[in-house]
């Protein structure tokens, strides 16, 4: 297998298991109702209080049609809701309902719990290694006028 197809099938495993226990954990504090497509995005309003949807979007690399579905369901699930942003009429911003501060602890503590099963697993050392190597790797892609 090529290098490259190796690293994104690899990556798309690791995230696929992140994902599911992360859920897993969700659901057994109460939080039945999420699919794994909402887990990012809520993860990043969690992480970015009061962003605008675009901002979520770009976050999230979702698409406007995606963004607006996901941010629908979890309005109608009562985790979200939005404002007018005052200083820009053309822009919605995007708040927590008090259930959703609700599930941002229990999102928190959750990955925190995953977060310790991975030091047992890798160690701290090989798994800050890994968050450095990932960034990088991260951070290079995106500033690689091969990809702009």
């Amino acid at each position: 297998m090529r290098k490259v197809s190796s690293i994104g099938s690899l990556l798309k495993k690791i995230y696929r298991t992140y994902s599911q226990q992360i859920l897993l954990s969700l659901q057994q504090k109460g939080f039945t109702d999420l699919r794994p497509s909402f887990l990012e995005v809520m993860l990043f309003i969690c992480e970015n209080d009061s962003s605008s949807i675009k901002e979520i979007g770009i976050g999230c690399n979702l698409k406007k049609q995606t963004m607006t579905s996901h941010l629908n369901e979890l309005k109608k699930r009562g985790y979200i809701f939005s404002k007018i942003n005052e200083n820009d009429r053309r822009e919605q911003k995007v708040f927590l309902t008090e259930y959703g501060e609700k599930f941002k602890f229990n999102l928190f503590e959750s990955i925190n719990e995953l977060e310790k099963k991975y030091v047992e697993v890798l160690g701290e050392v090989e798994l800050d290694r890994i968050n450095h190597l990932l960034t990088n790797f991260h951070d290079r892609l995106l500033g690689s006028e091969f990809f702009k």
